[in-house]
């Protein structure tokens, strides 16, 4: 059954292995992509007007940057390859805002990288792929 398959990057290789395996599933499939980067940002924070200014200027770079540098190149990798892409750069918690995302497209899957991290880190603070693969709407795939 085709579906949209929303696929975390983050300009990884552990991310650009998760949309290689995505966009094949995708093509086998007849379905299409929804490629998401999320910048992480805490609404928890106290700033004065002139900060609030400044961190909405920041952000606006922050997006063209993450456009340009990750979801940019990626999307043409796969152009015009029999699978439909689509693209969204997100602010907030990483796995919230997948989930989020998730729902809103009506995903039928998710797909993300391991990135390896190990150790005391990721013992304390976990991985997005763990903490999406318990929180996640639909099934979640994760991809060494």
């Amino acid at each position: 059954m085709p579906g949209k398959i929303l696929v975390a990057v983050d300009g990884s290789d552990a991310g650009e292995r998760a949309l290689a395996f995505a966009h094949a599933r995708a093509r086998q499939d007849g379905g299409s992509l929804m490629l998401v980067h999320v910048l992480e940002w805490s609404p928890y924070t106290f700033l004065t007007k002139e900060e609030l200014e400044e961190r909405h200027a920041r952000r606006k770079q922050e997006l063209a940057r993450a456009e340009a540098a990750i979801i940019a190149p990626l999307a043409a990798k796969y152009q015009g390859q029999g699978v439909g892409i689509e693209t969204a750069i997100k602010y907030g918690h990483v796995t919230e805002t997948i989930c989020e995302v998730a729902a809103e497209i009506g995903a039928t899957e998710i797909v993300t990288g391991r990135t390896g991290n190990s150790g005391v880190m990721s013992r304390v603070f976990g991985s997005v792929a763990g903490t999406l693969a318990q929180i996640a709407p639909v099934p979640c795939t994760i991809v060494p």
